[in-house]
């Protein structure tokens, strides 16, 4: 995480101390490097220069602040949306309607209105009911909607099974073998331009082979498809490109995936699209926090922080790993377990590990947070939903503030009839 460094002694985000963002934003609170975000998203853009026409998307899941999403609209990004929600705040932050892919495995009706109104660039389609419909909407508007079939190849990405989404038995996409035949039917459709395929085969891949396989698989559908008599002009390769969040990982860089993805399409005279998420955000945030205690445990002592899984779901989701580091480190270390105070057994962020050694009040962070962090977060325990910061140079701003559980309660009412 390049640009959270130790200087005199205090852990900065870029050339502001931790510490002063606590002080005046408070804790927890995640808080983002603008120049990660700008490294990360140009060494992937380079990354992509041996492949001839292409598309790139940040998938807004990962990181859905409406100051990140200028940040790389700004960079050249488009958005890879999965919501009306997503749609919403990728036109609010600046993202044109046109470079904004719609994905999703559960559009609702609404939800494909919305984004035919708006004019976003291209529809992934599910299953061949969502086409049909799709077509059906377009129609009654007078328009046509520009549409990739999404296929299941079939491969298994080596990933977590809960982010695996590229397997037969996984609830994405049409199996591949069968898209020839969806494809003739609903490329008949009028009001819909079926113009290509789509495939994603899930996140945080660790090597390029299982991408590659699917994209072979793919290349032969577009060639079959071809022969069969369609225009194939657009093929979406997704993303899934993963990072580095313990000592052992080594993901692809963006120039390997690059190199790879031109030998592998060569041939296929498409354009290509992309939607990198977690490849891009993940090493650009952290989440601060504050030591509440340090608990005397059986093995290891029980370090808890004021931070919790409401705000930092991944752990107790997926066992993730992040990296968790004092702000003020001393050259100490401890081995301990660190824990969050809601109560359920699973708010604990890593056991039996070696790290700075930390005492009641000290600052540290969590980190590579910035992806699937702030955008998972919940009022759990009535606690607040956990704001976030972005930094440049020396500056800091709120971004998204902290929302209190008085804020939210203003939206509940008691019904009359429970009165006394």
């Amino acid at each position: 995480m390049s640009h959270f460094e130790v200087i005199g002694g205090a852990l900065h985000a870029e050339n502001v101390p931790l510490a002063r963002i606590a002080e005046q934003v408070g804790t927890p609170v995640y808080v983002y490097s603008t120049e990660a975000f700008r490294e990360a998203a140009r060494a992937f853009r380079k990354g992509l220069e041996p492949v001839g026409r292409h598309h790139v998307a940040f998938a807004v899941k990962a990181n859905p602040n409406l100051a990140v999403l200028r940040l790389l609209a700004n960079e050249g990004f488009g958005a890879d949306v999965v919501s009306g929600g997503e749609l919403s705040r990728a036109l609010a932050a600046g993202i044109p309607a046109h470079d904004v892919v719609f994905s999703g495995v559960g559009k609702t009706r609404k939800e494909l209105h919305q984004a035919l109104d708006a004019g976003i660039g291209q529809f992934n389609l599910e299953l061949e009911e969502e086409g049909v419909v799709l077509a059906e909407i377009a129609r009654a508007k007078g328009m046509t909607a520009p549409a990739a079939l999404r296929v299941n190849p079939d491969v298994d990405a080596g990933t977590h099974e809960k982010i695996s989404t590229g397997k037969a038995e996984n609830k994405f996409g049409l199996p591949i073998d069968q898209a020839p035949a969806i494809f003739d039917r609903l490329a008949k459709l009028e009001g819909i331009d079926l113009r290509g395929v789509a495939v994603h085969i899930g996140s945080q891949l660790l090597s390029l082979d299982p991408l590659e396989a699917a994209f072979e698989r793919v290349g032969r559908l577009v060639a079959e498809l071809r022969a069969a008599g369609h225009r194939i002009t657009h093929v979406d390769l997704g993303g899934g490109l993963g990072v580095a969040y313990k000592p052992g990982d080594v993901p692809p860089t963006s120039a390997a995936f690059g190199e790879m993805v031109a030998r592998v399409t060569r041939d296929w005279d498409v354009e290509l699209m992309f939607e990198p998420g977690r490849h891009i955000s993940a090493n650009a945030g952290v989440l601060l926090t504050e030591v509440l205690w340090v608990k005397p445990g059986v093995t290891n002592p029980w370090v808890v922080v004021d931070a919790a899984m409401n705000d930092l779901a991944r752990v107790a989701l997926y066992d993730a790993w992040h990296g968790f580091a004092s702000v003020t480190p001393n050259g100490e270390t401890m081995v301990a377990n660190v824990a969050g105070p809601v109560c359920e057994s699973s708010d604990v962020f890593l056991k039996n590990r070696e790290i700075d050694r930390v005492g009641n009040g000290d600052l540290a962070v969590l980190q590579s947070a910035g992806a699937y962090g702030a955008t998972m977060a919940s009022t759990y325990n009535s606690r607040a939903l956990v704001p976030e910061v972005l930094v440049s140079g020396d500056r800091f701003e709120v971004v998204a503030g902290r929302i209190t559980a008085e804020t939210i309660m203003g939206a509940e009412q008691i019904p009359d009839w429970l009165e006394q």
